[in-house]
């Protein structure tokens, strides 16, 4: 069998471990791309500078030939200089895209992949809390608010505050300081009004994305329960939920568009009382003699030069609330802590097994290759009730199963067999030294060894939108894409859990994509897809959860005997409610309100006469009335 995803396991947990250490801020993300900012401003700055220079160079064509002093050669020399800024500003335009919005870019790659890193390490509470849809607008609409506020913001914030100050320098040392002021005077007001907006931007931007985000969600819930929905005839209904969300960002939204509606004409307003102040005392001075015409319509070239920045004011304002609430929400993905994590160290844990005193390098390399699960699994008073729940859903619940051992678990549902098996892999934790592996409490062991030497089957089987090839070699470390050899152990796998002739009879075969979460099999196909997958993964401990409901007898069985020959040596747990799926167990604890009511041999509790031999009995006259 080809080997787990141990190295996979290894980077990744590595990755977990810069992420817990990580302050959640957007510095080391900034600061890794420090030099593509350093040089994309620079260009920037660059490219601001040369346009202060076209006004000026029109200003001088003017004057020159209004006074004379200019022939045909000198305005040639001027245009060639207006045609080589021109060229600067092209180049240089091209620059700073390619620096800074390429430096978001990256912002944003790193963002979503530590992002995903981290939630992979979340406990099942958090799934349990949060929406698929609310933490996919996470992933869509947030990422892409803190891109552009770490791009175009960027862009616009540098030029609302250095090219603003660079033009008024400009309108200063080659035309007037006394007219400058005049057309200053009222961009004043615009940069108090900007710290309003911002202000109210950023609590709406606020409300607008949280009602992104429940659209997100009732549209994915919809969309993957369109099956519910159409067999009870709820698409009026479900219609009518999905306009309220629809209504709700709607209007969210036109709350952030209103601001803008009533920011927007207020700022060109002012503007253009700056334009109006500009000709009516520029005017005056030009007929003074103060300044000339050259400088004049120089100077208002530079007042519509500061048309932009004073626009990009306030979308960078928008633009930064907007991605100041992204970051919000998103730090508390980041914030989220996992319940279930190491609790001792791998070294420790080989130390401890006697293979103390290895080189330090060897060690790290594949450290936990050198850890293994037997498949020795000993219960001890073993109590445990969720962490939002009160009556415990097991109680002293002592058992022993020996490597290589089949055990069977039987009981009414909710009985926690369940919650045995999420025990098991570390889906919850219960006090320490109640569930031994080959003699060790379970938290010694690290969970990717743990995850690598454990397969489980759940009840409710997942399916990838993939090929049937592709889910069942899942648990290996290489894709078939990568390695062909795999097939011919996936397709022993599929023979061992009784679907290769399923499998062979779609047009397509192995080959066969077989839908979101499976969606194209049955259910009994996708069990037993499910069981290959794990077959295949031949861990120390199989853990089957009423893997074998939706199979017929004869069909189960032959997956039984299957189980028997192929895991000799190895520990299986076979969760079931049918007494034909626990027959061939060594074993078989039967589990009443979370207590263990009985436990011995299939023979042993027949004889006992209780809940085992009853459900027994009961099952065997329906199936002689069936037949």
């Amino acid at each position: 069998m080809a080997a787990c995803r141990v190295n996979h396991a290894v980077a990744f947990k590595i990755r977990r471990n810069n992420m817990n250490d990580k302050k959640y801020s957007l510095r080391p993300y900034l600061l890794a791309y420090k030099w593509h900012y350093a040089i994309g401003i620079f260009v920037l700055l660059a490219v601001d500078l040369a346009n202060l220079y076209i006004p000026q160079f029109i200003g001088e064509i003017i004057d020159g030939i209004t006074a004379g002093k200019l022939d045909m050669a000198g305005v040639g020399g001027i245009i060639f200089k207006i045609l080589i800024t021109g060229l600067i500003i092209m180049a240089g335009r091209f620059g700073w895209r390619y620096f800074i919005i390429g430096a978001s870019r990256g912002i944003e790659y790193r963002l979503r992949d530590d992002m995903f890193s981290h939630m992979e390490t979340l406990s099942a509470r958090y799934y349990n809390s949060h929406k698929t849809g609310d933490l996919m607008a996470y992933f869509t609409n947030d990422l892409q608010a803190v891109r552009m506020g770490t791009g175009m913001a960027v862009i616009t914030v540098f030029d609302a505050v250095i090219m603003t100050v660079m033009v008024l320098v400009k309108m200063v040392v080659y035309v007037d300081f006394k007219l400058t002021l005049f057309a200053f005077i009222p961009l004043i007001f615009i940069a108090i009004g900007c710290y309003f907006y911002g202000i109210e931007s950023k609590k709406r931007q606020v409300k607008r994305q949280d009602a992104f985000s429940y659209l997100s969600d009732k549209v994915q819930e919809s969309i993957a329960g369109i099956r519910v929905v159409k067999a009870f005839a709820q698409e009026e209904e479900d219609f009518k939920q999905f306009e309220k969300a629809c209504e709700n960002s709607r209007e969210k939204n036109l709350a952030v568009v209103k601001l803008r509606a009533v920011f927007g004409p207020t700022l060109d307003a002012v503007i253009g009382i700056s334009v109006i102040v500009t000709l009516l005392a520029g005017g005056r001075m030009v007929l003074d003699g103060q300044v000339s015409i050259g400088q004049f319509v120089a100077f208002n070239s530079y007042i519509d030069m500061l048309v932009w920045p004073m626009i990009a004011a306030g979308d960078c304002i928008n633009t930064f609330s907007q991605a100041a609430a992204a970051w919000g929400r998103i730090q508390t993905i980041f914030e989220e802590k996992p319940d279930i994590v190491d609790m001792v160290p791998p070294e420790n844990v080989i130390e401890n097994d006697g293979m103390a005193g290895r080189n330090a390098d060897n060690l790290a390399e594949g450290i936990y290759d050198k850890i293994q699960i037997h498949g020795d699994i000993q219960l001890s008073h073993l109590t445990f009730a969720y962490p939002d729940g009160t009556k415990p859903v097991l109680s002293d619940v002592s058992i022993h199963v020996k490597q290589g051992e089949m055990l069977g678990i039987l009981g009414r549902t909710g009985s926690g067999k369940s919650s045995l098996a999420d025990l098991l892999l570390r889906v919850y934790d219960c006090e320490n030294g109640m569930i031994l592996l080959d003699g060790r409490p379970i938290t010694d062991y690290p969970l990717a060894v743990l995850h690598r030497d454990i397969s489980y089957v759940p009840q409710e089987n997942f399916l990838f939108s993939d090929t049937l090839e592709e889910n069942i070699a899942f648990g290996l470390e290489d894709r078939i894409a990568d390695n062909p050899a795999i097939l011919d152990a996936v397709k022993q796998a599929a023979k061992d859990a009784c679907i290769h002739d399923n499998i062979m009879g779609f047009p397509d075969e192995y080959k066969t994509m077989v839908g979101e979460r499976g969606v194209t099999l049955s259910g009994g196909q996708k069990q037993r897809s499910s069981i290959a997958r794990a077959l295949l993964k031949d861990s120390a401990i199989l853990i089957l959860d009423d893997s074998l409901s939706a199979v017929d007898t004869d069909t189960e069985e032959q997956i039984l005997e299957n189980l028997m020959e192929t895991r000799q040596g190895k520990t299986t747990i076979v969760i079931a409610h049918r007494i034909s799926t626990l027959q061939k167990a060594d074993h078989v604890a039967v589990l009443s309100d979370g207590k263990l009511t009985e436990y011995g041999t299939p023979e042993e509790l027949l004889e006992l006469g209780g809940f085992y031999a009853d459900i027994s009995h009961k099952q065997q006259l329906e199936s002689e009335l069936g037949s």
